[in-house]
């Protein structure tokens, strides 16, 4: 047997293949769009696609359409296909999102192949457009909230247990990993080892909800892929310039955008990210880390304080001019 399988795997390496147990390669030599520093003057195409390999594509929405640039990923088996969220636009004439992914979709059975929509979590820059398929034959979508997660993907121990999507010759592993939003998962692609984190882990901000649960899943995930070849991280968004520096918020110019793919070895490093932040705000390499609910509450604490310090100043002004205008004689 030790004999048989060394065999196949020079045969494989002569032969161009992957070897036995290895993940397919990919193309990953891509320049996403930059968006533009004024887009009515430059408009890009709205939807840019790559293919990664015959059944795996990567596609970006403008960041001129939206400054979130979010990324969606289609994955196609031989009996059905899998498409990772839906983007941040719902107008098919801004973004034909929907047109695009049913296009490319081989026919099974002198019928377009079926279409499971699912999402890595409910944020709306991740399922804005899925009223696009909301006509389309044979296409099911997966609700965002929990109860439809779990019963969705077939979870019996959520958080702790490992559902399962068969799209044919081609099983995704769908990993719980909430912690920005409750019901947030992940998805891992055995094919090509590629790993779909959404906005648990990317280039950029990681913003926590739930920073105990943010925790655990980032030990899980790492625990499932620790003896698991991965070939890149996909998150949903590039939040980095070149340098490490976060692009500014609500920007659609990225002229020196990081590179999307991050590796099995940075996500390693998650769990120390995330035991170093303190609930609220923290830096650490390339990752900003945060509590939005958190921030937004101080924002609101400081907001009201300043409303209580107008207040009492006015009062106080008041109350001067009354004084000085009663003491005139």
């Amino acid at each position: 047997m030790k004999v048989a399988m060394i065999v196949l795997c020079c045969m494989a390496s002569l032969l161009g293949m992957p070897a036995v147990g290895q993940p397919a390669p990919g193309d990953m030599n891509v320049h996403w769009d930059a968006g533009a520093a004024n887009c009515q003057a430059h408009t890009p195409r709205p939807l840019q696609v790559h293919r990664y390999d015959a059944n795996t594509y990567l596609l970006r929405e403008s960041l001129c359409q939206t400054y979130e640039g979010p990324f969606i990923y289609l994955l196609i088996g031989t009996s059905r296909a899998l498409l990772i969220d839906t983007g941040d636009v719902a107008d098919a004439n801004k973004m034909p999102l929907a047109s695009t992914v049913l296009g490319l979709l081989p026919q099974v059975n002198g019928k377009r192949m079926p279409l499971l929509i699912a999402h890595t979590h409910g944020h709306l820059d991740h399922r804005s457009g899925d009223g696009q398929f909301a006509a389309a034959p044979d296409v099911a979508i997966v609700g965002t909230d929990l109860p439809h997660v779990i019963e969705g993907f077939g979870f019996h121990d959520w958080p702790n247990d490992i559902a399962h999507i068969d799209l044919g010759e081609r099983t995704v592993d769908v990993i719980a990993t909430p912690g920005h939003y409750p019901s947030h998962v992940s998805f891992y692609d055995a094919n090509t080892g590629l790993v779909f984190s959404g906005d648990f882990f990317l280039p950029g901000r990681l913003i926590i909800d739930d920073t105990e649960a943010d925790r655990a899943s980032a030990a899980r995930i790492n625990q499932f892929l620790r003896d698991r070849l991965v070939t890149y991280v996909l998150g949903s968004h590039v939040e980095l310039d070149r340098h490490g520096q976060t692009e500014p918020m609500g920007s659609n110019w990225h002229p020196d955008e990081a590179p999307l793919p991050l590796s099995k070895e940075d996500l390693a490093q998650l769990p120390q990210v995330l035991a170093s932040f303190n609930g609220f705000y923290s830096q650490s390499d390339r990752f900003t880390v945060y509590s939005q609910t958190r921030m937004l509450q101080l924002v609101g604490a400081i907001a009201v304080l300043l409303l209580i310090v107008i207040v009492l100043s006015l009062r106080w002004w008041f109350r001067r001019r009354r004084h000085t205008h009663d003491g005139q004689p």
